[in-house]
């Protein structure tokens, strides 16, 4: 098969041409990708394919050859990269695949390499291709499901365990002093709990590259934060302060969701940080977007390690314990909702001035109106 070899090796480049104009003919969720994107990990199995054939006379020899394995790994990674990118289906995974042989036998034969020796295990390998890359693809809609479901399942205990400490206090105030005050924070609480309800019944439809429903309209920013400073304040016994010079900033925000991160941040800030320092919020205004910063005293997060705590997917294993695990399913959260404001979230973090999350969200990045989030994490290879 040594002409196939090098028809193939010589022409990857006008092979994913080819097959990437058939691709956004065909696969609609293809069509918002850019090439870099969309090719991810297919070269590489084009050519690991050539290096097969070029190695293996026997079908029975394939499956203990090093490059087969290598395929197998780029399909799976390239499953896993497929259910980052958003509308993409099982069946558009497939298609993609079924795409590539065709374009592969095409070019092939085009060019006088054709044999039933090299189609049989052209078809063999991609049959094993798309097995791997639909089942990684199946297996990272459901990590991305269970990690949104985790995370709004942790941020409803919190107000239901706040309402019922309310209901207790009620009980146990038998000169009635306390009763209005601990009967309006359990309503709050009631009410905040319902409201995520509807997060965790939207977070059970998940599908590739997007991540939580978000209700954007116009509000004042300062209310929402000031609320949560307000109710930190209440629940926890440090000291927090917020640093915020304007009265207003007004944009296309998702409250709820800006909410639950700035809790999320201040409630690692508490867990994290050293009970005797402060905790401080700041507040920057600036022409197009909002800087939020969160900051507590305490042991800093390995320098090493800061670069993997926001990575949402992790690896597959699920023996390996996920540095994001350790720190909350806050982070998700955060990164999330940072980046479906059109901003991101960037860390400081070190022995002498402690840890900063910084949380940028551009002002009018949306329109008013429901909208999934996206999720554009980087995926980790297996």
């Amino acid at each position: 098969m040594s002409k196939t070899v090098k028809v193939l090796r010589e022409n990857i480049p006008e092979i994913m041409d080819l097959w990437q104009h058939q691709v956004i003919k065909s696969v609609p969720a293809a069509r918002d990708a850019n090439a870099i994107a969309l090719f991810d990990h297919l070269p590489n199995i084009i050519m690991d394919i050539a290096d097969l054939m070029e190695r293996s006379d026997v079908m029975a020899d394939i499956n203990m050859d090093k490059k087969y394995s290598e395929i197998i790994d780029n399909s799976v990674n390239h499953g896993r990269h497929r259910a980052t990118s958003a509308y993409y289906t099982v069946e558009q995974v497939v298609h993609e695949y079924i795409i590539l042989h065709r374009t592969l036998s095409k070019f092939i034969t085009v060019h006088g390499g054709y044999n039933q020796q090299m189609s049989d295990l052209l078809k063999f390998v991609i049959e094993t291709s798309i097995l791997k890359s639909v089942g990684s693809f199946s297996l990272a809609i459901q990590e991305m499901q269970e990690k949104l479901i985790g995370t709004l399942a942790h941020d409803i205990r919190n107000p239901l365990a706040a309402a019922q400490l309310s209901l207790e206090m009620m009980e146990q105030d038998k000169t009635g002093k306390w009763a209005e005050k601990t009967r309006k924070a359990a309503q709050r609480s009631v009410k905040k709990a319902i409201s995520l309800i509807e997060g965790l019944m939207n977070g059970i439809t998940v599908k590739a590259g997007e991540g939580m429903m978000l209700h954007f309209e116009s509000i004042d920013l300062i209310k929402d934060i000031k609320w949560v400073y307000a109710e930190s304040k209440e629940v926890y016994t440090n000291e927090i302060n917020l640093e915020c010079e304007v009265e207003k900033i007004e944009g296309i925000f998702d409250s709820t969701a800006v909410r639950r991160l700035l809790e999320n941040l201040i409630g690692n800030a508490v867990k994290y940080g050293f009970a005797k320092k402060p905790i401080t919020i700041s507040i920057m205004d600036e022409e197009g977007a909002v800087e939020i910063k969160v900051h507590n005293f305490g042991n800093p997060i390995p320098e090493e390690k800061q670069e993997q705590i926001f990575k949402f997917m992790g690896t597959a294993k699920k023996n390996i314990k996920s540095v994001s695990g350790s720190w909350g399913m806050g982070l998700t959260l955060a990164q999330i909702v940072a980046e479906a404001h059109g901003g991101d979230i960037n860390l400081v973090s070190d022995k002498r001035t402690g840890t900063t999350f910084i949380i940028t969200l551009i002002k009018h990045f949306n329109e008013p109106g429901k909208k999934r989030a996206k999720l554009s994490f980087v995926v980790e290879s297996i």
